[in-house]
């Protein structure tokens, strides 16, 4: 096990290279000057302009500004914005708070989306299953920012803002329950037809009828081996919704005001602040590669068949 986690470690360099060589060509090869807008409503002066593009390498050919970049990425250094602070500074800031957004999101779908999809699949053609396929189209066919605004209009309807706050700038677990359920709403809706399409698909094979008629309980058989061959599947997707919650939670953050990497993002992005993006995605980058590998470990935890050598 620990040669092929090594193993993966190494796999994963060239992986980062590429991604942030790309990510840094979309960025930084995109018309348009970073320096717009730096001094205010007056153009800025050639001098500054000049000082600005040696201060970042921009009078630089862009396969050079790269491998500067990438230099500094080796050592840990993310850089310097165009603010002078520091891309690492202001990521450690806001990432805790995007960090627990994004489990208490995949909390939610684990338990809800999970327990909803068993149920459908033990009682395939029933009422609950009928209820759990109906209720997962409707949720998946709702935007978030539409579920967002529902949820806050139905929190502060019920009087229950100082429970469930609709605002979470400070970032606190209180005021992260509502934006996670939220952010977490439409994963859970594929946890749980994922869930009950390979419970249902399981039930049906060879194995779970032998371990019937050796005599155990219809509940162990479900627990025991329909169910662990079933989440392997959801695990995978749950490990890569991890990272997708991670960047993809803008319009929830936005929503909720919460100060968080979306958010952090997407003012980058509007102030063309490209080293803060190429900065934040890059870590967004590694996260995913990371949740990776969790799940490809997890998989020998749920069917010792699979074996990592």
């Amino acid at each position: 096990m620990l040669k092929y986690i090594l193993r993966r470690l190494v796999q994963m360099i060239p992986v980062v290279i590429g991604a942030t060589f790309l990510l840094y060509l979309m960025v930084f090869a995109l018309p348009g000057d970073p320096w717009v807008g730096r001094c205010g409503e007056r153009d800025c002066t050639p001098a500054y302009i000049e000082a600005f593009k040696a201060e970042y390498n921009l009078d630089k050919p862009l396969l050079v500004q790269y491998a500067l970049y990438l230099g500094k990425l080796a050592q840990g250094d993310l850089g310097v914005n165009f603010y002078q602070n520091t891309v690492a500074s202001e990521l450690a800031v806001r990432y805790p708070t995007t960090v627990k957004l994004a489990l208490i999101a995949l909390l939610f779908e684990a338990v809800i989306g999970i327990a909803a999809g068993v149920l459908a699949g033990i009682r395939k053609g029933r009422f609950i299953d009928n209820l759990v396929t109906v209720s997962t189209l409707v949720v998946i066919s709702i935007p978030v920012f539409v579920i967002g605004s529902m949820g806050q209009f139905g929190v502060l309807k019920a009087g229950l803002n100082d429970v469930f706050p609709v605002t979470a700038s400070q970032g606190t677990l209180q005021q992260l329950i509502l934006p996670g359920l939220v952010l977490g709403s439409l994963s859970v809706a594929y946890v749980a037809r994922l869930t009950r399409t390979n419970l249902v698909e399981n039930l049906r094979a060879d194995y779970v009828r032998t371990a019937r008629a050796k005599g155990l309980t219809h509940g162990r058989t479900i627990s025991v081996h329909a169910l662990r061959n079933s989440l392997i599947p959801v695990i995978t997707f749950m490990g890569y919704d991890f990272g997708a919650l991670m960047g993809g939670a803008i319009v929830t953050e936005r929503i909720f005001n919460i100060n968080g990497i979306g958010g952090f993002i997407f003012r980058s992005i509007n102030q063309r602040d490209g080293i803060s993006v190429v900065g934040a995605v890059t870590c967004l980058v590694l996260v995913y590669l990371l949740m990776n590998l969790i799940v490809d470990i997890l998989y020998s935890v749920l069917d010792p068949r699979i074996a990592h050598d």
